[in-house]
This record gives structure tokens, C-alpha cells and sequence, in this order.
């Protein structure tokens, strides 16, 4: 599996701010954002429901790999999205760090891999609570 998701009830803006509150609680910050919806409005003229892509990084966790092998930068930071699946169902979807990670073919960069998972795990029980 590629990923692990979560469906939660509310506003698109509301759950993105508690999920920043939680990446927060995990060491996690967001590195990068694309609004996609905005993208393709501007873009090609074509109206989607919300949908961003934010990349989310623990430096630490990072420079590691970046140690590691300096080409495995090319799999960073671990991205997920927040896209609105229907009126007041927002999907917040991460990769899965160990699957994309695995591609470096590293022991050293797995278990790294494996401690980025469980802070994502985290994560989303957190979220399930909210």
C-alpha cells in the first residue's frame, strides 16, 4: 500500500488547521503546499472540489537520510494530500514513507522510513479523535 488515509466530518479549512496542530505535536512541519484547486482554475479554467498537496518534513529525520544517500533527497518530503471528497467529508491521505523510502534500498534509510510512519500513524489516530 502507497498510503494511509483518514475521512473526517467538517470544513476544509478547519481540518486543515487541526491537522497542522497535530503534525505540529509530531515534529512534522509542512515544507511545501500546492493548491491544486487553484492550479487547475487558473490553469485550465476547470473547477474541482479542494484539494491540496503539502509536503511534510522533520529536519531531523531528513538531514539523516539526506546523510545517508544524498540522491534519496529526490523522495522528500513526505507528501500528502487534504481533498475534499464531498460536502463536509474531507480525506486527508499520506504516502507511506516506508513503501516510497524503500526505493533507496537502505537499511539505515528503512529504519528511518519506519520512525516517520509511526509519527504519521500518530497522526491520524489523533485526527480519528478530533
Amino acid at each position: 500500500m502507497y498510503e494511509m488515509n483518514i475521512t473526517l466530518l467538517g470544513n476544509f479549512n478547519d481540518i486543515k488547521e487541526k491537522l497542522l496542530a497535530v503534525l505540529k505535536e509530531q515534529q512534522l512541519g509542512v515544507v511545501s503546499e500546492v493548491d491544486v484547486q487553484a492550479t487547475m482554475k487558473n490553469k485550465l479554467d476547470i473547477s474541482i472540489p479542494a484539494y491540496q498537496i503539502l509536503g511534510a518534513c522533520n529536519p531531523k529525520l531528513a538531514l539523516q537520510i539526506i546523510e545517508e544517500d544524498p540522491n534519496a533527497g529526490n523522495l522528500l518530503p513526505c507528501n500528502f494530500i487534504l481533498r475534499e471528497a464531498e460536502a463536509g467529508k474531507i480525506v486527508v491521505s499520506f504516502m507511506d514513507p516506508v513503501t516510497v523510502l524503500g526505493l533507496a534500498e537502505s537499511d539505515n534509510i528503512n529504519k528511518i522510513a519506519q520512525t516517520a510512519k509511526e509519527k504519521i500513524q500518530r497522526v491520524l489516530t489523533k485526527l480519528a479523535k478530533v
